[in-house]
């Protein structure tokens, strides 16, 4: 592999207090999340958590037909795998890597012993999947009321806040797959707003030209899912 980042690139890594740190930090295992990889499967048992710094996974929901929906997207701010702590032990969504990239991942036992010590480590965990819960409350409503321009830019945004570049390599056929619509869609969606001088795109690369020009096209929903990120976890130590 490739030299890993500092495990505390990651938001929650970063925030755990020294003590925890420490007891944490022989067991965090690097792994590499190549673009497309399952990191679970719905209904799978979760046998680690991860921790991506560099890779952005993707939460989906997916019907018996095959077709499958976004729900949420996890990046450095957060971990995969909230399912182990929360008492379900699996999760009826699929995590694919969205983006590729590197992280960490901690062995499900280590990681229900940490929870059930009921200390600060219980607390963050708990905050971050406040958070999650309303990103994917709010894409729910973003995907039932508002336009494929709208959902494409708040995917846009959601996605760059979790890598330190403004260059997203994904295919139209993926984002389809991300939004749960036909693949001629997004393409025209993507098509106006490089049109609109927003982003270019090319060959699966998505460069964002104007980050200010979709924060303004896109609708409500971006900005009450950054705030309740912003307001619930920590900022991200510098690596």
């Amino acid at each position: 592999m490739a030299s890993a980042p500092d495990p505390r690139h990651n938001r929650l890594l970063a925030a755990l207090p020294e003590a925890e740190w420490l007891r944490w930090q022989p067991l965090l295992e690097a792994v590499e999340l190549p673009l497309g990889e399952v990191v679970y499967e719905s209904g799978g048992t979760l046998s680690h958590v991860y921790f991506p710094t560099t890779a952005i996974v993707s939460l989906l929901y997916v019907l018996e037909d095959g077709a499958s929906a976004e729900i949420a997207v996890v990046g450095y701010e957060g971990l995969v795998g909230i399912s182990l702590f929360m008492g379900g032990g699996s999760t009826p969504s699929r995590a694919v890597v969205q983006s590729a990239g590197q992280g960490y991942r901690l062995h499900s036992q280590h990681m229900k012993d940490e929870f059930n010590r009921a200390g600060p480590v219980m607390h963050l965990l708990l905050r971050y999947t406040q958070a999650l819960i309303t990103q994917m409350a709010q894409t729910a409503v973003c995907n039932r009321h508002h336009s494929l321009d709208q959902q494409l830019c708040r995917w846009l945004l959601l996605s760059l806040d979790r890598l330190d570049g403004s260059e997203l390599v994904m295919t139209q056929e993926l984002i389809a797959n991300m939004l749960g619509v036909r693949r001629e869609g997004v393409t025209e969606g993507a098509l106006k707003l490089q049109k609109a001088g927003l982003i270019r795109y090319a060959r699966g690369r998505i460069s964002v030209l104007d980050r200010a020009g979709l924060e303004s096209r896109t609708c409500e929903c971006y900005a009450v899912v950054k705030a309740e990120y912003d307001r619930l976890l920590p900022d991200r130590k510098a690596a």
